[in-house]
């Protein structure tokens, strides 16, 4: 199956919602916001994700590999994490191992089941079959998170 080139037309103001809505102090479930500064401008730039834990070890996933918000997090391998009120320095790191990545990608639909809806849309997986996820590891980005 092949991933759409762009995302749910939805997804920009559900996205300006859940920033309003983690600024106001209401946390969303598993969802964060994560801002890191622009690549190009140096701006700060959120976008909410849902971090994940596994084995002990947190992360992130992009589920378009080249999307901006992965392309500065690859930029400035650092950011702030933030849910409600609460905000934490992070340091972000891409996992290139793929047995790592498929194992971050199989827990997913578990960890975050309201996120499978995302992958679901933009084409990745058809449901939240774990091996389908850990299938389509190789069409996303994994990032690993730790103290900053």
């Amino acid at each position: 199956m092949a991933a759409r080139t762009s995302l749910p037309s939805w997804l920009p103001a559900a996205n300006r919602v859940v920033k309003a809505l983690q600024r106001l102090g209401l946390p969303l479930g598993t969802v964060h916001v994560l801002t890191v500064p622009g690549r190009v401008s140096g701006r700060p730039r959120a976008t909410p994700v849902s971090p994940l834990t596994v084995a002990g070890r947190r992360f992130v996933i992009a589920g378009l590999a080249q999307s901006d918000w992965a392309r500065n997090v690859r930029a400035a391998g650092r950011g702030e994490l933030a849910r409600g009120r609460r905000r934490e320095p992070v340091a972000l790191h891409e996992v290139t191992d793929p047995a790592l990545r498929r194992e971050v990608m199989r827990a997913f639909p578990t960890e975050v089941p309201h996120g499978v809806f995302f992958f679901v849309r933009t084409g990745l997986v058809t449901g939240p079959d774990p091996d389908a996820f850990a299938a389509a590891a190789d069409r996303v980005a994994v990032f690993g998170i730790s103290r900053g």
